[in-house]
C-alpha cells in the first residue's frame, strides 16, 4: 500500500475479498478508485492472493460489476466489524455475484496449480464473493475489524492469536499512533 505521504507499507487484510476493498470504495473513498478499465481488474488479480494469477478476459461491464461488488463488500464488512446489520441491498449484491460459477482450480503439469476453462471477470468476482460469504459467515466473522486510526478505514481480519489487533499495519497506522502518544506524553511532562 502507499500512504498519504507516499511511503509504502505492507497491508495484509487476511482474505481475498478484503483485498478488493483497497481499490477504492463508496462515498468518500471513491477518490482512491483504481478500477477504471479491464486491465485494472486484471492487474488487481495479479497482486491478489490468487495463485497462480489467472489469465483473465475482462469486459467493461465486469469492471462496473467489480466496483459494485467492492462497494457492497466494503459496507457489509464495515457493518460486520462495527456489529451493525448489513444493508439488504449489499447482501443481495454479494449473493448475486456469488451465484455465478467461480474460477475453477485444476491440477497442472508437475503437480502445479492452474485454472481450468475460460477465466473472465464474472468468474473472478464470483470467487471473491464466495470468499466474502465464507468470511462473513465463518469462524473469523467476529474478527473482521476496521483500523482504529481515525483517518484510516481499511478493513482486515484479525488473525492475531489473542484477537486484539487494532491497526491495519503496525508499519503505518500503528507507528503513527505510537509517535502521537509519545509526543503527547512528552508534551505533558514539560
Amino acid at each position: 500500500m502507499r500512504s498519504f505521504s507516499g511511503s509504502t507499507y505492507r497491508f495484509d487484510p487476511g482474505a481475498l475479498c478484503l483485498e478488493l476493498l483497497t481499490t477504492g470504495g463508496p462515498g468518500e473513498f471513491h477518490r482512491f478508485e483504481t478500477l477504471h478499465a479491464p486491465g485494472d481488474l486484471a492487474a488487481w488479480a495479479e497482486r491478489s492472493r490468487l495463485t497462480p494469477t489467472p489469465v483473465l478476459a475482462v469486459s467493461d461491464a465486469e469492471v462496473t460489476d467489480a466496483r459494485a461488488l467492492r462497494d457492497a463488500l466494503f459496507r457489509a464488512a464495515t457493518a460486520r466489524a462495527l456489529g451493525d446489520p448489513a444493508d439488504p441491498a449489499d447482501i443481495a449484491t454479494v449473493n448475486a455475484a456469488a451465484a455465478h460459477a467461480p474460477l475453477a482450480p485444476a491440477l497442472g503439469p508437475g503437480g502445479t496449480r492452474s485454472w481450468s476453462g475460460t477465466a473472465d471477470g464474472t468468474a473472478l468476482l464470483a470467487t471473491v464473493a464466495r470468499d466474502a460469504v465464507d468470511l462473513l459467515t465463518g469462524p473469523f466473522a467476529r474478527r473482521v475489524r476496521v483500523c482504529s486510526a481515525g483517518d484510516c478505514a481499511l478493513v482486515y481480519v484479525d488473525t492475531s492469536r489473542p484477537g486484539r489487533r487494532r491497526w491495519c499495519s503496525m508499519e503505518h497506522c500503528g507507528n503513527r499512533n505510537k509517535v502521537r502518544t509519545l509526543r503527547a506524553r512528552r508534551s505533558e511532562e514539560r
